[in-house]
């Protein structure tokens, strides 16, 4: 991943000569329309339509990204000329109107990296849209997917477990559920805390695009590396990336009462410490607690994120698989914590 990452990164630096490439390809009125084009070549984004030759903008990472069923994404941002992006004071971004986060999903050992999806996540005068792109068998463009699809494919993890899943394109009303926060359409990784832009990016070129660039300090810990943080630390961030989106008070699942953000909410009941289900249902796998101290193996926190059943499994959607390793390090972090009486 990091291989094509780079490779992106490059391509964007040498098409813009280290400043702000003004490309003529990127239909900004296509883009700043209503419209939603059948394919994804209408907007523009990528030179020759090929994914990994994005036509402008520049490229980003995130610290502690969503878990996509061990997918590589390759992400760039398209931001008009003469507008720039913003780091408000609380962290969060602020995009003009114009921009497009671009985000393509696939595997290094599936079809040579080529993505199986581009989603882009497009800011308009009315808010934000979200457009599901599904790449064509032949590679040369990708078809809109408003209803989603189950595309199928075999891939290995990186431990060299082989998964064979009808990966799951979500549908548009599934991505508006996940970016949903009271009621309106919002990016979810691009915040401060978590955000990091091409490292090969001159300090000019990431003017371009950005008002306060400095302003951009990924204080979030990589949730894998053990010196990133500490566990409790890596684990939160985990949660926030993977679960905060819906569980937060004017999130989609705001009725659960679990509210998983990253130093918002306090380590207590309300962040699943004793607190007993509420809108589980099944979910809860009959246990007492979402987060049992000490004891993973009765945490229902646990049991959602290691099932696949439809009824059970958290995140509802975005996954086919279990992240084991995630799953591990949340393992670990409750299973450190002391044990309390109820």
């Amino acid at each position: 991943m990091r291989r094509i990452f780079a490779a992106i990164c490059a391509a964007l630096l040498c098409a813009s000569g280290g400043a702000a490439l003004v490309a003529p390809s990127v239909d900004q009125a296509v883009v700043e329309s209503d419209a939603m084009p059948t394919k994804l070549s209408a907007f523009g984004l990528f030179r020759g339509n090929d994914p990994k030759l994005p036509a402008t903008g520049i490229g980003y990472t995130l610290r502690a990204p969503l878990f996509s069923d061990y997918t590589d994404k390759h992400r760039f941002i398209s931001i008009p000329a003469g507008k720039k992006a913003k780091v408000l004071a609380d962290g969060v971004i602020e995009f003009p109107v114009g921009t497009v986060l671009v985000k393509s999903f696939g595997w290094s050992d599936v079809d040579e990296g080529h993505p199986v999806e581009t989603r882009l996540l497009i800011r308009r005068a009315s808010g934000w849209t979200a457009l599901p792109y599904i790449w064509d068998a032949d590679g040369k463009d990708a078809t809109l997917a408003l209803g989603g699809r189950r595309v199928p494919v075999t891939f290995k993890s990186p431990d060299g477990e082989t998964h064979s899943i009808r990966y799951a394109v979500p549908n548009k009303n599934q991505c508006k559920e996940c970016h949903s926060l009271a009621g309106e359409i919002v990016p979810i990784g691009p915040k401060a805390r978590n955000f990091i832009l091409d490292p090969a990016a001159s300090d000019k070129l990431r003017s371009v695009y950005f008002e306060n660039p400095a302003a951009l300090k990924p204080t979030m810990p990589q949730w894998d590396d053990p010196k990133a943080g500490s566990v409790a630390d890596r684990a939160r961030a985990y949660l926030d990336v993977n679960c905060a989106h819906c569980h937060n008070p004017a999130g989609s699942a705001s009725n659960s009462g679990l509210f998983l953000r990253w130093t918002d909410d306090p380590t207590g009941v309300n962040y699943g410490i004793g607190k007993r289900p509420t809108a589980a249902g099944r979910g809860s796998g009959g246990m007492d607690f979402a987060i049992a101290p000490g004891d993973p193996a009765h945490s229902f926190l646990i049991y959602r994120l290691e099932s696949t059943d439809p009824g059970i499994a958290m995140p509802e959607v975005g996954r086919s698989t279990v992240h084991k390793e995630g799953a591990a390090l949340l393992r670990q972090w409750i299973a450190e914590m002391p044990k309390a009486s109820h």
